[in-house]
């Protein structure tokens, strides 16, 4: 009889884990470094970011990889309700809701206490009106009680917010897409619909409006991303490779470059829009508005990761060794993510300080990406001794019997 012959009970066989995906962590982690690189100001660095190529940011991008990574990590675990239970597949993406809370409101306090500070000791005054802080020190109650609503928002430090719902609501997205992924995204398509129509959206407080990220209209981009993962978790493609929806993704983005680069063209267009909206189209369908996700930013974003899937040598590349580092920030997202705003806030103070010194911009970026590269490294060493230890046996230790 060989080995391959004998008979493991279910209870000690060990699950196979799917190989990682290198191009979710590396485009991950290539989003961090181009928020961490948008959020600061003035530094030659932010005419390399996707936003110069189009009219999506590194945000959408954010979106969608934070969709696919919760397709792939929670999904399984919906799938084995039956053995398990509702509450064990849950508790896990609640629990991960609750700690994008917990970070968010810690970013906002070192915000306000990083710009104050820039303003007390430095004597940069204008970052007191910054960022949405105006609120904070000439209406203080109230900006404190929005504070934990998640109603006050700071600049920069306002995308996990809208995540965090996203993620609170990810266990009923996940049973849907399960059990009917179209419909899924049918309902998700007409919520973002009428997110423009009636301007749905959360309420700010104490400002007036709505949250910049408004989540009922990004759960779009994210459900997109959510549905990938899952059929990536049962190695399926939720989009096929097909040559027409390739060439029309490309031709596509190669008209958005033309949109806004050629002498001509985007005002042509963009009259068009106008008409279009007067027409009666929704708003969000003939703007490039960010809060409600216009059309033409949320195909730009979709597309390109939709052509950057279907190109076989994207998978190499992200899975080389001289892109290993991308991939480190990737796999420590949340934690890059709160670092890197940080750092950037730091930036502000810094460079407002020396607001003469050019120089500064080529510097303080290599050298925030270097120190990110070292949390997440860290980060990744702290991981891993955790994991070891929760895969070690426990030795039980044996003392001997009183005498009698």
């Amino acid at each position: 009889m060989s080995r391959h012959d004998i008979a493991v009970p279910t209870e000690l066989a060990q699950p196979t884990k799917r190989p990682r995906d290198p191009r979710i962590d590396a485009f991950r982690g290539l989003a961090l470094l181009m928020i961490f690189v948008d959020h600061s100001p003035e530094n030659p660095y932010e005419y390399l970011t996707v936003r110069n190529i189009g009219f999506s940011d590194a945000a959408e991008a954010f979106f969608i990889m934070s969709g696919i990574a919760a397709g792939l990590a929670y999904t399984g675990r919906f799938q084995a309700i039956g053995e398990k239970g509702l509450w064990q597949a849950t508790a896990p993406m609640w629990k991960r809701s609750w700690t994008l809370y917990m970070v968010q409101i810690l970013l906002t306090m070192l915000a306000i206490a990083i710009f104050s500070a820039g303003a007390t000791w430095f004597g940069v005054d204008e970052l007191l009106t910054k960022i949405n802080l105006k609120q904070v020190f000439n209406n203080t109650q109230e900006a404190l009680i929005g504070i934990p609503l998640l109603g006050h928002q700071l600049g920069y430090v306002n995308i996990l917010p809208a995540y965090s719902v996203l993620l609170f609501c990810g266990p009923l997205m996940i049973l849907l897409g399960l059990w009917r992924p179209m419909l899924l995204l049918g309902l998700s398509i007409a919520l973002w619909l009428a997110a423009g129509i009636w301007r749905l959206n959360l309420p700010n407080y104490p400002n007036p409006g709505g949250w910049f990220f408004n989540p009922v209209a990004w759960q779009l981009i994210f459900v997109v991303g959510l549905l990938t993962g899952i059929f990536l978790r049962r190695g399926e493609r939720f989009v096929p490779k097909t040559p027409w929806l390739f060439w029309l993704a490309l031709g596509w983005l190669a008209l958005v470059v033309a949109w806004r680069y050629v002498p001509g063209v985007g005002p042509v267009l963009n009259h068009q829009m106008a008409l279009l909206g007067k027409a009666g189209l929704p708003f969000n369908m003939v703007s490039h508005d960010k809060t409600f996700l216009a059309l033409p930013r949320m195909t730009h974003a979709l597309a390109l990761a939709y052509v950057l899937s279907c190109l076989p040598w994207v998978t190499r590349l992200t899975g080389s060794q001289a892109l290993s580092f991308l991939r480190l920030l990737g796999r420590q997202g949340l934690l890059v993510f709160a670092a890197g705003t940080i750092l950037a806030l730091f930036n502000h103070v810094i460079m407002g300080y020396y607001s003469e010194a050019e120089w500064l911009g080529w510097v303080l970026m290599p050298l925030g990406a270097l120190i990110l590269i070292v949390v997440a490294w860290l980060g990744d060493i702290q991981k891993s001794a955790k994991r070891q230890n929760a895969a070690r046996p426990v030795a039980f230790a044996t003392r001997p019997m009183p005498a009698e």
